[in-house]
C-alpha cells in the first residue's frame, strides 16, 4: 500500500521501516509479507545460496535496499551479490539476482512495477516465486516464464527450485 504523503529520499533514508519500506517518487510503498509461507521461503533461499557463498563467490542478501533511481529505491526479498563488487550500504549498481516472493495479497501489476524497475535498472537475472503454487518465474524480455529451476550465465549459481520447495514445511 503507497502513502499518499510525499517526502524526501533524505526522509526515507534517515526513516526506519519495519518491515523496510519500497521508496518510489517521494512515496513510502509498504512490501508485502510476514506469513509462514513467505517467511520460510525467504528463510530456505537464505539457506540455498548461503551454504554455496564461497563455492559461487556471492553473498546472498535478504531485503537490501537498492537505489533503482534518484527517486526510487526498492527492496527485493533477496538478491545476490558478487563478492568482487565492494561493499554498498545501499546498492547503487544491479546484483548479480533480485528474487521476490509473492504474498497472497500480490497483484500482478504491482509485482510487474517491480520487474520493470529492475529491468530497467540492468539487473540479469530477475526471478519471481510462489510459495503456494510452488512455481517459480524467470522474468526476462519476453516475459514471465515459468522455470523449475534457475541458473547465472556463465557461473556456477543454481537454483533448483523442486529442492528448494521440498526443505518448505506446510
Amino acid at each position: 500500500m503507497a502513502s499518499t504523503t510525499s517526502i524526501s529520499v533524505s526522509e526515507y533514508l534517515k526513516n526506519i521501516y519495519s518491515p523496510d519500506c519500497d521508496y518510489v517518487d517521494g512515496r513510502i510503498e509498504e512490501r508485502n509479507g510476514g506469513e509462514h509461507d513467505h517467511a520460510a521461503l525467504q528463510a530456505a533461499l537464505i539457506l540455498w545460496f548461503g551454504q554455496r557463498q564461497n563455492e559461487w563467490n556471492i553473498e546472498v542478501l535478504p531485503e537490501q535496499r537498492i537505489r533503482i533511481s534518484a527517486s526510487k529505491f526498492r527492496v527485493p526479498d533477496v538478491c545476490l551479490i558478487s563478492l568482487s563488487e565492494p561493499v554498498e550500504q545501499i546498492l547503487t549498481k544491479p546484483p548479480l539476482a533480485c528474487i521476490e516472493i509473492l504474498s497472497p495479497e500480490d497483484t500482478l501489476r504491482r509485482i510487474q512495477e517491480r520487474i520493470d524497475d529492475y529491468r530497467n535498472f540492468g539487473i540479469p537475472n530477475i526471478w519471481v516465486l510462489d510459495p503456494a503454487t510452488q512455481r517459480g518465474y524467470d522474468c526476462n524480455s519476453s516475459g514471465l516464464i515459468e522455470a523449475r529451476d534457475f541458473a547465472i550465465t556463465g557461473t556456477p549459481i543454481r537454483l533448483v527450485l523442486s529442492q528448494l520447495f521440498a526443505k518448505i514445511r506446510r
